[in-house]
């Protein structure tokens, strides 16, 4: 009798393992099945669904030189699960990072502080003001957050060095996460961006009368070449893939695994990468993005892929019209809202 419970105990323990193992098997199968459905084709189809709301947006101009992008040039870019590239459009199109640029100015200044030295001076919070508004600067002494120009100011001041250290910093991190050493800055918007900086200008001197930053104008020229940094949609998924699998590199390389700076950044993302469009794009794509006003926009999709998308025109909140339309098409198609249930 003893013998006999034995064994129905073991073929139940093995059902259930066998279950289980099933369960797993099939989520797996699932995962990869999204995956082979992430193709060209498809990229293609959901770029040309969403082109024409291009015509909806309307050229950054208040940089003189970005206001010369062509309105007509767009690309779609995602780097699956498996690191793998998939682009579509103008893949080979450059442009200027702009505010894309701040989650890598954090990284390293993160990195080189610590996360407590870092927002000690600025907030966590999100904003209901644009990305060059003073925020409560003028108030408290302290950015907002490090995606609105004042904290993206402070931020790259803490970084370590003199001159244009920090910046080459910034743009040498760039260029290991896209692995991409052919990366550079765009001289003539940086040039013009530094001619017609006067708000940001403001920002830098209220922090230095309230003692936040101590150097010279050398850490503001820093701030304005990181965003003249130039990429490609390819160049933007990688780094959205990058800070969607704990600072882990589109090829496996993990020199720079960090699970918390990549909560960290993403969470930035996820509050004020958009501006003060955050909440509702939240609530409509929910996925951690950062915008410039390039026309470029990156895409985490947690423990997953990363999106990269430019269309240079640009709406009212200064985000990309056609970008974030096949942003949204895009993560509806294969439900990749993090607020959906799985």
């Amino acid at each position: 009798m003893q013998k006999s419970l034995f064994i129905k105990l073991f073929v139940l323990f093995v059902s259930v393992n066998m279950s289980c193992f099933s369960l797993n098997a099939q989520k797996k199968s699932t995962a990869i099945s999204t995956d082979n459905k992430i193709t060209e084709k498809v990229l293609q189809e959901v770029l040309d669904q969403n082109k024409h709301f291009a015509s909806q947006g309307k050229v950054a101009d208040y940089i003189p030189e970005l206001g010369k992008m062509n309105a007509d040039a767009i690309a779609f870019s995602v780097v699956d699960t498996n690191g793998k590239v998939i682009s579509v459009g103008d893949t080979d199109k450059k442009f200027t990072m702009q505010s894309i640029s701040k989650i890598i100015a954090l990284m390293v200044a993160v990195q080189e502080n610590g996360e407590e030295a870092v927002f000690k001076n600025m907030g966590y919070f999100g904003s209901d003001k644009p990305f060059n508004h003073f925020g409560s600067l003028e108030i408290t002494g302290k950015p907002l957050n490090p995606m609105m120009n004042a904290g993206a100011i402070l931020t790259v001041s803490m970084i370590e060095g003199d001159g244009e250290t920090a910046f080459q910093k910034v743009l040498k991190m760039v260029r290991f996460i896209t692995k991409n050493n052919n990366i550079n800055y765009n001289e003539t918007v940086y040039l013009s961006e530094k001619e017609t900086g006067h708000r940001n200008r403001g920002m830098f001197y209220i922090m230095k009368n309230s003692g936040l930053i101590n150097g010279t104008e050398d850490q503001l020229d820093n701030y304005f070449k990181q965003c003249s940094i130039e990429v490609t949609a390819e160049d933007l998924a990688k780094i959205g893939y990058f800070f969607a699998n704990e600072c882990v590199r589109f090829d496996g390389d993990a020199i720079y695994k960090n699970t918390d700076l990549s909560k960290l950044i993403q969470s930035q993302m996820m509050v004020a990468g958009m501006y003060e469009f955050s909440g509702e794009y939240a609530r409509r794509i929910g996925l951690p993005s950062k915008s410039g006003v390039g026309g470029g926009i990156t895409v985490s999709v947690p423990g997953k892929m990363g999106i990269g998308v430019f269309s240079a025109p640009l709406d009212s909140h200064g985000n990309s019209v056609a970008g974030y339309q096949m942003i949204l098409n895009f993560s509806k198609r294969f439900g990749l809202n993090i607020f959906a249930p799985k």
